[in-house]
């Protein structure tokens, strides 16, 4: 579809503001004050993190692996600071410890399910060969590596890593958006569903609907483990400020426990919203770098698109209203079916080829329903805060926000802000004024330090 097509596509389905100010009145709207949640992290200095890398590779064994033998590095999540400096560390060890290092998409579906498109993926990352030092084969290619036990479910994965002397996952622990387990985003679910490619995702995700990922994940991870030469995984965790906390290596036999361990810190380091009962969030946007879900659910407590799987319990938003998708999406609004009311903006750069083939592959097409779309911010603001009852404007609990990853400065309604005055965990930045609008759209910038 051509820019044209697809802003012809989006105003029809926008409503304009002002039918909606017909349908809702024009009511007084909160004002707006800036908060701020003070965290204590401790991330490793950006100049020590190639040694830390360094030192986690070698904290792993490679006596299964012959001398000069192929190690292949799984590589794949969006998000994750730092994972240029992080894949080149970990090439520099394999290759000083006397081993070839060739990295592999680990990346499911992603990148329109082709190789090449998982190669660009790579190097939207900033992990293209001239970056990191070694070869790059991507190949949506798979080869059965077994069945599972119980179920007979076969368990594939990335070729060329299968044909390699060794294989090393590098991905990021954090909380899972489809599912509460032991171990959730990390080591295993790149083997999982990561090196699995389409195929393997798609396998994962239909299974997932009547046998929980919580049971498959480790089920299958023990499988791959006895099937592959797995030689140990390079496991990174985040703070609040998605600034690299942890960088470790986890030998082969840690891929379960020690993963969970790490999963426990993840959760404790994971940015929130400061408050558990909201009557409106903003979200300025959303994408698939930010949350596979475009908005992380558990910081939004959404989980519409899961079969089986229980929401978060907390916390409780009435409304959700996102203004647009990021630039590195690519047109993926996957998850835009956890908000209530989207801008146009969305609709004009809504991938909906993209957005399907995620959907399909997760078994998740309720996450990619379009919710109502309404022409400007004012709009979006009026017909929120109208679904929810009586509102005023003193105490309405309204929090803006730059996304579901960036949450350390927060635009707040004047009640928010008054309660944040109380709390040691919070800091008013700006006292409350009037939401200032040009032609229906925020003036005030989003706020993403």
């Amino acid at each position: 579809m051509d820019e044209d097509t697809q802003s012809a596509a989006a105003e029809a389905l926008s409503v304009s503001e002002e039918t909606i100010t017909e349908a809702c009145g024009d009511p007084p709207l909160p004002e707006f004050g800036v908060i701020e949640q003070r965290w204590e992290t401790n991330p490793i200095p950006s100049d020590e993190i190639a040694a830390e890398t360094a030192s986690a590779v070698e904290s792993l064994s490679f006596s299964a692996v012959p001398a000069g033998g192929e190690i292949a590095l799984g590589v794949g999540s969006r998000g994750i600071e730092n994972i240029p400096t992080i894949v080149s560390g970990v090439v520099d060890a394999v290759a000083d410890a006397g081993y070839e290092p060739f990295v592999f998409p680990a990346m499911g579906s992603h990148g329109g399910a082709t190789g090449e498109g998982q190669r660009e993926m790579l190097a939207e990352l900033g992990v293209t060969e001239s970056s990191i030092g070694c070869e790059i084969r991507s190949s949506m290619d798979v080869v059965e590596v077994g069945r599972t036990p119980t179920r007979d479910v076969p368990v594939v994965a990335d070729a060329n890593a299968v044909e390699a002397d060794g294989i090393l996952p590098i991905n990021r622990v954090k909380p899972h958006t489809d599912f509460d387990g032991t171990v959730e985003s990390g080591l295993s679910k790149m083997l999982v569903i990561g090196m699995g490619k389409q195929r393997g995702a798609q396998i994962a995700h239909k299974w997932a609907v009547d046998w929980s990922f919580r049971k498959m994940i480790p089920e299958i991870t023990d499988q791959m483990l006895d099937s592959l030469p797995i030689v140990g995984g390079l496991a990174i965790v985040e703070d609040q400020h998605d600034e690299t906390t942890i960088v470790e290596g986890v030998p082969p036999s840690g891929f379960l426990d020690r993963e969970a361990e790490l999963l426990e810190q993840a959760y404790e380091l994971m940015p929130t919203l400061p408050f558990d009962d909201l009557d409106l969030v903003v979200f300025d946007r959303q994408g698939k770098e930010i949350s596979g879900q475009g908005m992380d659910t558990n910081v939004i407590g959404r989980r519409p698109f899961s079969i089986n799987e229980p929401a978060p319990e907390t916390p409780d938003i009435k409304r959700i209203y996102t203004r647009a998708l990021t630039e590195a999406t690519h047109g993926n609004g996957m998850g835009v079916g956890s908000a209530d009311v989207i801008h146009e903006d969305i609709v004009a750069e809504l991938d909906a080829s993209t957005t399907l083939i995620n959907a399909l592959t997760a078994s998740t097409i309720r996450g990619v329903k379009l919710p109502p779309v309404v022409e400007t911010d004012r709009a979006g603001l009026i017909a929120a805060l109208s679904t929810i009852g009586v509102v005023d404007t003193e105490t309405v609990r309204v929090l803006r926000a730059a996304d579901t990853m960036h949450l350390h400065r927060l635009y707040a309604s004047t009640g928010l802000v008054e309660a944040a005055r109380e709390r040691d965990d919070l800091r008013v930045v700006e006292e409350p004024s009037p939401i200032t609008f040009e032609e229906g759209e925020f003036v005030a910038p989003s706020l993403r330090e």
